[in-house]
């Protein structure tokens, strides 16, 4: 990606160059006023940008597939640590549960003796 930024700042860089050479020489307008700087620039932007769609297809087209390489394996440790996140929260989840009916369990049998118990003692 850097390297199709660098060519492309490049192509700007030399169409600035000819633009304003082109200006100085008077064969281009030289701007309105005090526009001529923005002149320059907004006129080599707009001749580079079509130069570097055509002259840097190659390139744009190997930065895009690294660029979707990239996302496709984030989006794959993305999907792992999430299924890792999912199995130990089904695991916690399932420690909670068993440890929950184990005190349910053992607070039904206390309360089960306190009742025989009290129901001993009133007869």
């Amino acid at each position: 990606m850097l390297r199709y930024t660098l060519m492309r700042l490049g192509i700007f860089a030399g169409c600035l160059v000819v633009v304003w050479a082109l200006v100085y020489s008077g064969v281009a307008p030289r701007g309105l006023g005090d526009s001529n700087g923005l002149w320059i620039v907004l006129l080599a932007l707009l001749i580079s940008a079509p130069i570097s769609f055509v002259v840097l297809r190659n390139e744009r087209d190997r930065a895009s597939e690294r660029i979707v390489r990239r996302v496709e394996r984030a989006k794959a440790n993305l999907a792992a640590n999430r299924s890792q996140e999912d199995a130990a929260d089904d695991t916690a989840r399932a420690q909670s549960q068993a440890s929950g009916q184990a005190q349910t369990s053992g607070q039904t049998q206390t309360s089960g003796q306190t009742q025989t118990s009290g129901q001993t003692q009133t007869s």
